[in-house]
């Protein structure tokens, strides 16, 4: 991991104002993916019927992926002063993604950009620049497992 202690602080810091909120922040990061990125929506059958950024929002179904995307981030923010345990996250994250579910890796990259937006409309540029390190590596090491699985 190649992030200092300073930065590892500040990435905690802002990522601890968005998580303070997580099922409606990460619904909010879920319906954006889907209007701007369409495409996205069809990994989720059971998100087919919607077709309203509205009715996305009252989905319990959708505020809870988000909500457990949220979680799945913040257990990777929780070590990223730890490498082992940082991998022990985010392997099986990817492993299952790639092998079972088999989500295109360019949706992290969405999911991580969209995060970083919210942080910046809702906190500022602060924010968002704190975090931004964070996502990449979190996108490096998903799409460094994707190609271990042949991807």
């Amino acid at each position: 991991m190649s992030l200092s202690e300073a930065e590892v602080q500040s990435a905690r810091g802002a990522w601890e104002k968005i998580y303070v909120d997580a099922e409606d922040n990460g619904t909010a990061v879920l319906v954006r993916m889907f209007t701007e990125h369409p495409d996205t929506k069809s990994y989720f059958t059971h998100f087919k019927g919607m077709d309203s950024a509205e009715d996305m929002k009252q989905s319990d179904q959708v505020r809870g992926h988000g909500k457990k995307v949220f979680s799945a981030i913040n257990d990777m923010v929780q070590h990223l002063d730890n490498s082992e345990a940082f991998l022990g996250i985010v392997t099986p994250l990817g492993k299952k993604h790639a092998t079972q579910l088999k989500i295109d890796p360019k949706n992290f990259r969405i999911i991580c950009d969209i995060i970083l937006q919210l942080m910046e409309e809702k906190f500022g540029g602060d924010c968002k620049a704190s975090f931004e390190k964070v996502t990449n590596e979190i996108c490096t090491y998903l799409n460094n497992i994707y190609k271990e699985e042949g991807w």
